[in-house]
């Protein structure tokens, strides 16, 4: 067994003291930049252009652009969580980051409480990364298994640890998981730019496959489990992910291969019922149409891009929070995790 500190190297999110330090994950896995923010409207605008993205660390990131916008003027606090709210439309864990910190102003807090109150938002997600990669790594048993993982949970993702990817380290260290693979994720490549630099930096033997290769993997036998992140989790347990989820859980029910999906509750939105109610974000076209600033199809071509996809429940084996385990959630619902005495 493997210590688990030995693979949590990352963090993506950093106060400063006076302002907000972001890894931009736009220049990985060649280039280790920061962009300093010092205003909320800094802030909102690098949610948007993704150099902060995955759903918790949209959160905490955009926590810490409300402490911004108290420090230079409260007057302006109604008119950051409005702009900040508006950055990212389908990850819900920043709209529940910034319910808790508009409480708090409600309550009367000035900027130093919600200085605190945003630290205790990004401490108690890596404190959740951590307890969640324990249960998760439980599921695969002792033999160990291949995995599967999409997109980028990780550190990057996260206030630490991250979401699947922490479940992953867990497993990994436990020796739990004998091999890991992971999807490119395109058209951003994430999985290729992002996971495989987290797992290769904290020594994480793990392959990379194209999207379209996963299928063909899955038959192979070399995997036993897809284990995947979440940006909005509706009370029916239907799961909004990065696109190209949603084909990997019917190709994993297909070839008998466990799908698992590891997000914190903060993730888990009981308001929404189905994932038929799921605002899907659309992003612009010239993302498919080039990458680097490089165009690579045709001039006048069209694309269509949405970003995420919707995970029916009844595909779904196992839903992983820091307050316990939903096992066939298309049966039980996410509001037995609310329950009173809930682990």
């Amino acid at each position: 067994m493997i210590a688990t500190d030995s693979h949590d190297s990352i963090r993506a999110v950093l106060w400063q003291g006076d302002h907000l330090r972001l890894l931009d994950q736009r220049r990985l896995p060649f280039e280790e930049t920061a962009i300093d923010c010092r205003s909320a409207d800094e802030v909102a605008q690098a949610i948007t252009d993704l150099v902060v993205r995955g759903a918790p660390a949209i959160g905490i990131a955009a926590a810490w652009g409300v402490v911004l916008a108290a420090r230079q003027d409260p007057g302006t606090l109604p008119a950051a969580l409005e702009r900040l709210r508006a950055a990212r439309p389908t990850a819900v864990n920043l709209m529940w980051a910034l319910d808790r910190m508009k409480r708090a102003i409600a309550d009367g807090a000035d900027a130093d409480a919600l200085a605190a109150e945003a630290q205790a938002i990004q401490d108690e997600d890596l404190a959740a990364n951590r307890h969640m990669g324990e249960l998760g790594a439980a599921q695969f048993g002792d033999a160990p298994v291949g995995v599967l993982t999409h997109c980028n949970t990780g550190s990057l993702a996260t206030a630490g640890y991250g979401t699947a990817l922490g479940v992953i380290r867990a497993g990994y260290a436990q020796g739990r998981i004998a091999r890991v693979y992971a999807g490119e994720t395109r058209p951003w490549l994430q999985g290729a730019r992002l996971t495989m630099w987290e797992l290769t930096r904290d020594a994480i033997p793990a392959t990379l496959i194209a999207d379209s290769a996963a299928a063909h993997l899955m038959k192979s036998g070399a995997i036993d489990w897809v284990v995947v992140g979440a940006d909005r989790i509706a009370a029916n347990g239907d799961t909004a992910n990065k696109i190209g989820t949603y084909q990997l859980a019917i190709a994993a029910r297909h070839h008998g291969v466990r799908f698992m999906v590891v997000a914190p509750s903060s993730t888990v939105d009981l308001t929404t019922p189905t994932g038929e109610a799921i605002e899907i974000e659309l992003r612009a076209a010239t993302e498919l149409l080039g990458y680097g600033g490089q165009r690579t199809v045709v001039d006048g071509a069209q694309a269509w891009n949405p970003v995420f996809d919707v995970t029916p429940a009844e595909l779904i084996d196992v839903i992983v929070t820091e307050r316990g385990v939903v096992e066939q959630p298309a049966r039980h619902g996410m509001a037995g995790l609310y329950a009173a005495g809930a682990a």
